[in-house]
C-alpha cells in the first residue's frame, strides 16, 4: 500500500475512517496532562484534531497530501491548528528531545520496513516520554472489519516490544471490541494496545 493508494483513499469526500479519535487512544489521553503529541502516518487527522480540541501542541505527518487536506478541514471545523506535514517516516525531522507523546494509531507497515520507520521516531520523544501504539493485533488476520491482508504488518506483544527495545516499561493489552471508525473500520476487531517510556 503505496503513496498513490492513500491519496485515492482520502480523496473522496467521506472521512475514510470517520471524524472521531479511535476509543482506545480517547480513553489513554482523557488521563494525560497535555502537551506536545506527534501522530506520525496521521491520515485524515481525526486523531490529531482530537488532541487539539483538548489543548494538546500538535504535530502530525503523513505520506498523503490528500490526507492534510482533510486534516486541514477538520481542524478548522472544530477551530483548532495541528502542524501537519507530508513525510514518510525516513524523511521526517523533528528536534530531539521534544515531544511528550508519539501515538502511533493503525500505523501498519510492511515488515521489511516497520522496525527501521518505528525506530526512526524515537529520538523525537522526550526522556520520560511515552510511546502509544495502537493497531490490529495478529488475530484480526481474516476479519473483515478493517486492517492488512497480510500477517506481517499486523501487530504482537513479541514485535512491539522488539521494535521498540530501546524504551521501558511496557505494557501491552489486547482485546477484541466493535468498532465503528468510518467505513473501513466497522464491526467485530481484535486490537492491540502498547505504550513504554522512553
Amino acid at each position: 500500500m503505496n503513496q498513490e493508494f492513500w491519496n485515492q483513499r482520502y480523496a473522496s469526500e467521506e472521512f475514510a475512517y470517520g471524524l472521531y479519535p479511535n476509543v482506545l487512544l480517547k480513553r489513554l489521553i482523557e488521563k494525560m496532562p497535555s502537551g506536545k503529541i506527534l501522530f506520525p502516518a496521521e491520515g485524515e487527522g481525526r486523531n490529531a484534531v482530537f488532541c487539539a480540541t483538548r489543548g494538546w501542541d500538535v504535530s502530525a505527518f503523513d505520506i498523503t497530501t490528500s490526507g492534510k487536506q482533510k486534516s486541514e478541514i477538520l481542524a478548522l471545523k472544530n477551530n483548532v491548528e495541528i502542524k501537519y506535514t507530508v513525510n514518510s517516516f525516513v524523511d521526517s525531522n523533528y528536534p530531539e528531545n521534544h515531544f511528550d507523546v508519539i501515538a502511533l494509531i493503525f500505523s501498519h507497515l510492511p515488515d521489511e520496513i516497520r522496525q527501521k520507520s518505528f525506530r526512526r521516531i524515537i529520538p523525537f520523544l522526550k526522556p520520560g516520554g511515552i510511546l502509544i501504539v495502537i493497531g490490529f493485533s495478529n488475530a484480526q488476520l481474516g476479519k473483515k472489519s478493517g486492517g492488512p491482508k497480510e500477517l506481517n504488518m499486523l501487530f504482537s506483544d513479541d514485535v512491539l516490544r522488539e521494535d521498540f527495545n530501546q524504551l521501558h516499561s511496557m505494557e501491552v493489552e489486547t482485546c477484541d471490541m466493535e468498532i465503528d471508525e468510518g467505513p473501513y473500520h466497522q464491526g467485530l476487531a481484535s486490537l492491540i494496545q502498547f505504550t513504554a517510556i522512553k
